[in-house]
C-alpha cells in the first residue's frame, strides 16, 4: 500500500504541481485550507502531511498542533516562501520533521520524504518490538531491528526458561550486560536477585573474596565474615562480566562451582550449597585463548553450552538511527532541553563514523551534545571533533573501518595529550581495550 500524504496550500497552482510530482509513489490527497485539512485527518489516515506555512484562517503552526491532536503519528512538513531560521526554529519546536522554502526543490522532497517514512517506519516498528519486549522479555533499554539483533533476541527467548549457562560475546559497549539481565528478568528466576560482577575490575585475590566471599581472620583486614557473590546469586543469576580476564587460580573455583554447585569461602571449612544460574560474557576470544593456554579449557566448554554473539554497532548501521533517536529523547527529557533531532548532515557524519566503542561510545556522544548543543537540532558542529574528522573519512570510503577506528584512537589521545584513561572513557570502552588496539594498530605514543 502507497504511504498516504496530505497537501495543505490555499494556491491551487501548487496544490496541483504537488500533487503531479507525488502521485506516482504516493496517495495523495489536497486541501486548500487548514480547516478543510482537520476534516480530512479526522477521516482518513495520512502518514504525511505538507503544509503551507502561511494561509488565511488556521495558518500551518496552528495546524499542526491541531492535526497532532487528532492523529499524534503524523509527519508534518512545513513550506514557506518566507523562509529563514526563527521560522524554522519555530516549527521544529512545534513538532515538525523538516522545513522546505517554496519553490519546492522536488528532488529534496522527494528524499526528504523517504527519509522521514522510513524513520517513522523504523521507530514504529522498534516501538512495537520494545513493547512486546518490556511486557514479556524485560529487553526495556535494548534498541534493535537489525536481523542480527533479532537473532540475539531470539536466543534470548530460547535459552531463558532452561538452566544452561549462557556465554555472551561482543566487545566492549555492545550491551552484554543488559542481554545478561534480559535473560534473567525472563526466567524462572526472575523474582531472584540478579547479581553483577566485573572481574576486570578486581585483582585475582580481591576476586575470589568477591566471588566465593571469605571467613573472619582468613586474611589480613577480614574483620568480619563476608558472603560471596555466588552466595548472594543464590535463587537468581549471576553475571561475569569479562570472564577472560579472570587468572587460572580463580578459574579452577568458578569451574568446581559449576560442576558441584558448591564451593568454601576463602579461609573456610564448611562447603556451601548454591543454586546459581551462571551467566558469563567476554570481549576476547576465549577459544582462542584455550588455544594460546591463557583459559581453561575445561572451563572453556562448562560456559560454551549457550552462546549469544552481539554484533557491533558498524555490522549493524540501521540500527544507529533508532538508537540516535532514542538516547536523544532520554537525554533532552532528563536534561530538560528541548533538542528535537539532528541535522541530515550531522547524520550522515554519525552514520559513517565506525563507533569503536560500539552503543556505549553512541550513548555517550548523545548526551554529551544535547548538553552542549547550541539550538534545537544537532548539527555538525555540535558533533566530537574525532567523529567530525573521522566521520568525513569514512563517508569517503566506509570499507577501512579498521584505520577509521585507528584514527578515531589517535585523534582522542591527541586531544587527551595521550592520557589513555581519558581517552578510553571519551571513546566508551574500557582502558584495557584501548591498549589492546593500540598494540593492534601498531599506534605512536601521543605525547
Amino acid at each position: 500500500m502507497k504511504p498516504t500524504v496530505l497537501i495543505v496550500d490555499d494556491e491551487k497552482n501548487t496544490r496541483d504541481g504537488l500533487e503531479r510530482a507525488l502521485r506516482r509513489k504516493y496517495e495523495v490527497l489536497t486541501a486548500e485550507s487548514g480547516a478543510r485539512a482537520l476534516d480530512i485527518l479526522s477521516e482518513t489516515s495520512v502518514d504525511v502531511m505538507l503544509s503551507d506555512l502561511r494561509m488565511p484562517g488556521i495558518d500551518g503552526i496552528t495546524l499542526l498542533q491541531r492535526a497532532r491532536a487528532v492523529s499524534p503519528q503524523l509527519i508534518s512538513i512545513l513550506l514557506t516562501a518566507y523562509g529563514n531560521i526563527e521560522t524554522a526554529v519555530e516549527a521544529m519546536r512545534h513538532g515538525a520533521a523538516d522545513f522546505l522554502a517554496k519553490p519546492v526543490n522536488l528532488d529534496r522532497l522527494d528524499l526528504l520524504l523517504e527519509r522521514v517514512l522510513k524513520t517513522r517506519s523504523m521507530e514504529t516498528e522498534n516501538r512495537q518490538l520494545r513493547a512486546q519486549l518490556d511486557d514479556k522479555f524485560g529487553f526495556e533499554n535494548i534498541v534493535g531491528r537489525s536481523a542480527a539483533m533479532q537473532e540475539v533476541f531470539d536466543t534470548v527467548r530460547q535459552v531463558a526458561a532452561s538452566r544452561a549457562t549462557v556465554l555472551i560475546q561482543g566487545e566492549s559497549g555492545t550491551g552484554k550486560e543488559l542481554i545478561a539481565k534480559a535473560i534473567h528478568q525472563l526466567s524462572p528466576r526472575e523474582q531472584g536477585p540478579f547479581v553483577p560482577v566485573h572481574c576486570a575490575a578486581l585483582s585475582s585475590t580481591l576476586l575470589e573474596s568477591e566471588l566465593f566471599g571469605h571467613e573472619k581472620g582468613s586474611f589480613t583486614g577480614a574483620a568480619e565474615r563476608h558472603k560471596g557473590r555466588f552466595e548472594l546469586a543464590d535463587g537468581g543469576s549471576l553475571f561475569l562480566d569479562e570472564i577472560g580476564e579472570v587468572d587460572a587460580n580463580v578459574q579452577v573455583k568458578i569451574l568446581r562451582a559449576l560442576e558441584e554447585r558448591r564451593f568454601e569461602r576463602v579461609g573456610g571449612q564448611e562447603s556451601i550449597e548454591v543454586d546459581t544460574r551462571l551467566i558469563a560474557a567476554s570481549n576476547r576470544d576465549l577459544k582462542q585463548m584455550v588455544a594460546d593456554g591463557a583459559f581453561r579449557e575445561d572451563l572453556f566448554y562448562r560456559l560454551y553450552v549457550v552462546v549469544i554473539t552481539l554484533p557491533p554497532l558498524r555490522e549493524r548501521k540501521g540500527d544507529i538511527l533508532l538508537l540516535l533517536k532514542h538516547f536523544l529523547d532520554d537525554f533532552a527529557r532528563e536534561n530538560g532541553r528541548e533538542v528535537t533531532g539532528f541535522s541530515p548532515e550531522a547524520l550522515d557524519l554519525l552514520g559513517a563514523y565506525s563507533w569503536p566503542g560500539n552503543v556505549r561510545e553512541l550513548r555517550n556522544v548523545v548526551e554529551q551534545t544535547v548538553v552542549l548543543s547550541r539550538g534545537q537540532r544537532i548539527g555538525v558542529r555540535d558533533l566530537p571533533v574525532h567523529i567530525r574528522e573521522t566521520g568525513v573519512g569514512a563517508a569517503t570510503n566506509s570499507g577501512k573501518l579498521e584505520e577509521v577506528e585507528k584514527q578515531a584512537i589517535l585523534q582522542t589521545l591527541k586531544e587527551t595529550g595521550g592520557n589513555r584513561t581519558r581517552a578510553a572513557e571519551r571513546l566508551g570502552i574500557s582502558r584495557r581495550t584501548l591498549h589492546r588496539k593500540i598494540a593492534e594498530y601498531g599506534c605512536a605514543e601521543v605525547k
